[in-house]
Parts: structure tokens; C-alpha cells; sequence
């Protein structure tokens, strides 16, 4: 399994500064998120900024392998709403062939606790992927949906269900354990046996809970709100995540893709060390973990 940094954990590089700061870390790729307005992003649509990207990475030798778009109107009931959505992905679709990336990541729509028309919300994300997915096909791009608090797809339960009734090649999942974990969803175990099979890629985090028996709530889907969390995110490694356990599960499965680091640095950096220090060590706790199960399964 190859490791990716993912720009959310470098909020005050650029793209090339950050795709640098992983070569430095000694990751093997990078996750760019593609949002407007965002310094280690890439801005939807620009693709002068997508090429300097490009150059960027085979330069550093750091290729990019996935972008994080935040669109979440792909479930929306109004047709305009719905149709920007659409086209927001197609952008990424396009900016993704410049840069080489070969998946997006998905949010299944917005969803919240009180949101009402559940099944109509829901056929109109499946119709989205529907439309979306033979274009991903044809430009070499898989569209990976997220187990996503305020989404669609909270649980893995959820995610697999979505994946399965759109039913095409370029539709995975994402898998993303520490969600599923702070959102007391499924344990690691229930969640590989529901769905690993269709994960097309993977996010590693980790954390540990302020308190683990209070309830999960969140009125955002980009993040938790601080008045509302119940955990602190912590360096892969360092937390109470069974990321050894979860990857031999993995491997067994089949899956031997990247593992893409999801250091949430942008959202809460009170809780982890600067981001040169964190992806270092959790690369380095990573491979212990990798090479600890090859010696496992060797033996």
C-alpha cells in the first residue's frame, strides 16, 4: 500500500509547497482538495493551477492521486441546485485528468437530523452518480463516496447500499474509520465485512474521545463544530483507532491501494503537532504497521 498526504493537514502551504512538505515526510503521494478560496487547494475549474500542480509533482516525484471536492448538492430536490452540483463535478472530473488523479472524493449529498423528503433526496443521488459515473468511466476517474457524518452516507451500512444500487465500476467507497468511529457507527470489523469489497479508497486518522458515551451530533458535514465535538484528533498511530488490525483486514480483503492521511490540521490544529512533525510520524507509524503484517503473513 502506497501512503498520500492529503492537503487538509497543510492550510498554510500552497499546493507545491505542500506536495514538498509530503516528499519531505516521506509519503509516496498527495490527496489535493479542490474547493475556491482555500490556500492548499486547487481552485475548481483553474486549470493553470491544476498544470503548475502537474509540473509540481513529477518534479517532486509526489504524484497526485485524488481530489477532495466539497460539493454536497447532488441530492438536492430543486433542479437548479441539483444540476450546478452536476456540473461543480464535471469541473473536478476534468481538473483530475490534468493533474492524473485517478479518484474524486464523493459527499453523498447534505443531510442532517430534522431534513425532511429522505426518498426523494435520496433518488436524486442516486440519479447524480447515475449521470456521473460513465463520464468518470470514460476519463479514468473513480468517484469514491465517503462514510461522511452529514451526508447521506453516514454509515457503512449506508455507504455500501448507495454503491451497490448505482451498481457501476467507477462508483466505490471511500472508507474512512475514525468517522465511523466518533460517529459510534460501525466497529472496524462490521464495517470491512459491509463493504470491502466496494472501498476504492481509504482515509486514516485517528483520535481519542473526551467522552465516549456522549452522543454524536453535527450541523455541518465539512466538520464538526467545536462546540459540538466529542473527540481530539491525534497522530495516526497515537489514538484509539485499530489502524494495525484495520489494515491486515484490509489487505485480506484485497484492497492494496493508497492510504491517504487525512491530518486534520485545517480544522483543529490545537490538537496535533505542525504538519511536517505529524506526517512524518505518521508515516513512519504506518510503515511499522505495513511491514509488521508482511512479516505476519510471511511467517
Amino acid at each position: 500500500m502506497r501512503l498520500a498526504g492529503h492537503t487538509l493537514g497543510t492550510p498554510e502551504q500552497t499546493v507545491p509547497e505542500a506536495l514538498a512538505l509530503f516528499a519531505g515526510a516521506g509519503l509516496d503521494a498527495a490527496e489535493v482538495i479542490y474547493q475556491d478560496g482555500y490556500r492548499s487547494g486547487l481552485p475548481m475549474r483553474d486549470r493553470r493551477a491544476a498544470t503548475q500542480a502537474l509540473r509540481a509533482s513529477q518534479d517532486l516525484g509526489i504524484p497526485i492521486v485524488g481530489l477532495t471536492p466539497y460539493t454536497t448538492g447532488i441530492n438536492a430536490v430543486d433542479h437548479a441546485a441539483w444540476r450546478a452540483a452536476i456540473d461543480e463535478f464535471r469541473g473536478a472530473i476534468e481538473i483530475a485528468q490534468i493533474v492524473g488523479a485517478d479518484r474524486l472524493r464523493v459527499y453523498a449529498g447534505s443531510w442532517h437530523p430534522g431534513d425532511q423528503d429522505h426518498p426523494a433526496r435520496w433518488g436524486r443521488l442516486v440519479e447524480a452518480l447515475w449521470t456521473l459515473a460513465p463520464e468518470a468511466s470514460a476519463a479514468g476517474v473513480r468517484l469514491c463516496v465517503e462514510n461522511h457524518f452529514g451526508t447521506m452516507t453516514q454509515s457503512a451500512a449506508q455507504t455500501a447500499r448507495l454503491v451497490r444500487e448505482v451498481n457501476h465500476d467507477a462508483v466505490r467507497v471511500l472508507y474512512d474509520q475514525a468517522n465511523l468511529t466518533f460517529a459510534h457507527d460501525e466497529r472496524y470489523d462490521e464495517a470491512l465485512r459491509i463493504q470491502g469489497e466496494l472501498i476504492g479508497h481509504v482515509h486514516v486518522k485517528d483520535l481519542v474521545f473526551i467522552d465516549p458515551d456522549a452522543p454524536f451530533r453535527a450541523s455541518e458535514t465539512a466538520r464538526v463544530p467545536a462546540s459540538e465535538r466529542t473527540v481530539r484528533s491525534r497522530v495516526v498511530g497515537e489514538g484509539v483507532v485499530p489502524w494495525p488490525a484495520i489494515l491486515s483486514t484490509l489487505s485480506g480483503s484485497g484492497y492494496n491501494d493508497i492510504l491517504s492521511l487525512e491530518y486534520e490540521y485545517r480544522w483543529h490544529p490545537a490538537d496535533l503537532p505542525e504538519p511536517s512533525i505529524g506526517f512524518a510520524r505518521a508515516a513512519v507509524a504506518l510503515r511499522a504497521m505495513l511491514a509488521e503484517m508482511a512479516v505476519e503473513r510471511a511467517s
